[in-house]
Formats: C-alpha cells, structure tokens, sequence
C-alpha cells in the first residue's frame, strides 16, 4: 500500500460515506486520481465493492500507551541508594507500540491508537512508527504536551529491579476520543488493549467493540481496570501475581492455577494465558488447560518479553492458530525477545518464530 493509499483508506474509515470529491479536496489531488487509488484499494482487498465497505480483517488495531524507555543496567549486583556502574540506552517504548512493533514484525497490518506530545520524543516516536509501517494516522498528537517516558533499571542478570513510568498523557485516550474511531475498530479483526488507557476507556471499548479483544494488564496495580470487562474479553495475558489479584486465588501448585484460569474464564473471558516466568505458560480456555515450557534462550533483555508474548498471541489468533500452539508460539517469540539487547528483537518474524517453535 502506498502511503497516498493508506491516506485515503484512513479517511474511509473515518467517514465510509465520503465522496470522493470530498476525499480529493482533502489530498489536494484530482477526484479522477481518487478513483484511481480506489481502485487500487479494492483490487488489493482493502475495500470490498462498493459504498467504501472497507474489507473486515485486513488490519487490527491496538490500542494504549507508547513513550521513551529509558534503561539502565548494571555491570555488578545491584546495590541499594548508591550509584551503580552500568549502561544506560534510549529507546521507543509503551505496553502499545511495543506490542504494535512486534506485531508488525510479524507482518500484521497494524493501526495504533495512542496519544503523545508534540515533543521531540513524540517526532521521533512518529518517524519510527512510520519507518516500520505502524500506521498511527488516528493517534492524539497532543500541543504542549509531553509523551510519556518509563524510566527502568535492570539487574547485571537482565531482570528488572525498579521502574517509574510516566503516562499522564494516556488519559486522553478518552471514550469520545475512541467513539470518534468506533468504525476503524469495529472493522478490524481483532482490538489490542494495554491497561495504561482509562478504566472508563476500558469500558466503552468492552462495551462497543464488536471484534474480538485482546487485553494486557501491564502491572498489578492497573490490571484492576480489568475486574469489570472480564467476561467481555476474548484473550487476557496475566502473569501469576495479576492472576491472583483478578481471581482472589493464591496459586500455590497446579491445582490452585487451574482453578484461578477456571475463574477467569467462569467470567466468559475465552482464552487465559498465565505467564510464569521461568515455569512457562499455563494456557486454557474452556475445553483445555496446558502447561507450555519456555524455550531455551539466552536472556539479555527480559524488559519486552511481555509485549513480545501478547504480539505473538494476536498473531497466533489471526492465523487461526489452536491454543497450545498460541501459546507455543508467545513463548517462542518472548524467548527471541529476551536474547536482544533492546526491548525489540528486530529479527522476529513470521518465520523465524514457526523455525523456534520447531526447536
């Protein structure tokens, strides 16, 4: 797709009921150029005949929070309230863009609902979104305001010790805000949500979304925003401590984790995956329960694992992947992800994730 292209089709979406005089007086271009790239739209499948039906499925949308990660990492073990030696790196991060990153890395088409500032992190943040081809043509460019900026330290192991994180700006993500966009996610095939947008976001998404959602909880604090759409999601990515704080489950061996992913799905949430660390994945949904091993990896970043999982498992989902597999291929990708040095491994693809998972 042309980035004129993608243009257009973004105003369809916005408006199905656009003319295409009106879409050449907003490209500056000629209405016959218009009909050109219509053309061209719907011989490439995004649109479907005619009236602007935009094809469902070609894209999925993710929705939350994107900033400037800044690491560091010390050389020895940490030592408490003293200064450490180490090194320190910038990078572009958010739950979202990693999530939206990954995704793209693994050849899906992805529009990212997000707000940043007009700063220079948020310049740069949309030149990269740009060069990977995440479209964020949708997103709130806020004036004045600052993008977000999560400031993380890890251990000499590559494990993280302590993290502040700076998201105020994720409050504009707002139901208005995403009821403007309501036609863009109703006709994608699947909603990625992270919990650094509004519990009121959460809600409207879980309430107006007709596609299947996908959530992350993020931390423990902000998975709270979950406990009320549970059984309106499709897919939750806990770890075992935001399993117990959304269940009220202690798990303690594998008969408590059953019964804590029971209770989750007892909600009519269709899909659980519980990551454990180095214990694996516990994946169920409501005819199987498994325990998926991690895959042998060399860890040298485990800050983008996470994302990395639940980019893998929306990836899994559009290919129409079954659930051990789905979680085989999360835990494939997240041990790709842990053996880079950055939050992204850019060598993750389609690819190479199918090669890891035959290893």
């Amino acid at each position: 797709m042309t980035q004129r292209e993608r243009q257009i089709l973004r105003w369809i979406e916005e408006d199905p009921m656009i003319s295409q005089e009106q879409l050449a007086q907003k490209a500056g271009i000629t209405r016959s150029s218009v009909a050109v790239h219509i053309s061209n739209l719907t011989r490439k499948g995004y649109i479907a005949g005619k009236g602007y039906v935009v094809r469902s499925g070609s894209y999925a949308v993710v929705v939350g929070g994107v900033n400037m990660d800044i690491g560091g990492r010390s050389k020895n073990s940490l030592i408490a309230k003293d200064s450490n030696p180490g090194n320190v790196t910038m990078s572009l991060g958010g739950v979202g863009r990693n999530i939206a990153h990954n995704m793209s890395l693994l050849g899906v088409d992805v529009r990212f609902l997000t707000a940043m500032g007009d700063d220079l992190y948020g310049q740069r943040i949309a030149s990269s979104c740009a060069e990977l081809g995440i479209d964020i043509g949708h997103a709130l460019r806020i004036e004045g305001g600052a993008t977000p900026t999560y400031l993380f330290i890890n251990d000499a192991d590559g494990d993280m010790a302590l993290a502040i994180s700076d998201m105020d700006i994720c409050e504009k993500i707002s139901p208005a805000y995403l009821a403007s966009k309501l036609s863009l996610l109703n006709n994608a095939q699947l909603v990625v949500v992270d919990t650094n947008i509004p519990v009121e976001s959460l809600e409207y998404l879980a309430n107006h979304c007709t596609v299947p959602i996908f959530a992350d909880p993020v931390s423990t604090t902000k998975a709270q925003k979950l406990r009320g759409i549970l059984g309106k999601l499709h897919t939750l990515k806990p770890n075992l401590i935001e399993a117990e704080l959304l269940t009220g489950v202690k798990v303690t061996d594998e008969a408590s984790l059953r019964l804590a992913a029971k209770t989750l799905l007892n909600t009519g949430l269709r899909r659980v995956f519980i990551s454990m660390g180095s214990n694996g994945v516990f994946a169920a949904d409501h005819n199987e329960m498994k325990i998926i091993p991690c895959f042998k990896a060399v860890m040298r970043n485990a800050t983008g694992a996470g994302d990395s999982f639940m980019a893998a498992l929306a990836w899994a989902y559009l290919q129409g992947t079954d659930l051990e597999n789905s979680a085989k291929a999360a835990a494939a990708t997240a041990a790709m992800a842990i053996e880079a040095e950055t939050t992204i491994n850019s060598e993750i693809t389609a690819d190479a994730v199918r090669a890891r998972m035959n290893q």
